[in-house]
């Protein structure tokens, strides 16, 4: 019986090895031309800008809605005081 289990073990361990180490690939591997390369480069500055701005904007409304909560909950709290 330890025979089997000691078999399995080592199967399961070697198959899992080969699968872990096994490489797969789905698509070819394009090949860029410089061409392709300086405009992908050149492109970096206006993607950063894009999603900076991107970033900017979604900061705004979020501070916008905190703001806007942050001040009804300041005048329902100023309204419990002056209602006493």
């Amino acid at each position: 019986m330890n025979r089997i289990k000691e078999l399995a073990t080592t199967t399961l361990a070697a198959l899992a090895l080969l699968l872990i180490t096994g490489v797969v690939q789905a698509e070819e591997t394009k090949s860029i031309t410089p061409q392709e390369f300086v405009d992908r480069i050149a492109s970096v500055p206006g993607k950063i800008g894009e999603q900076i701005n991107k970033e900017i904007e979604k900061t705004k409304d979020y501070q916008a809605k905190n703001w806007a909560d942050a001040k009804a909950q300041w005048q329902r709290l100023l309204s419990k005081f002056q209602a006493n």
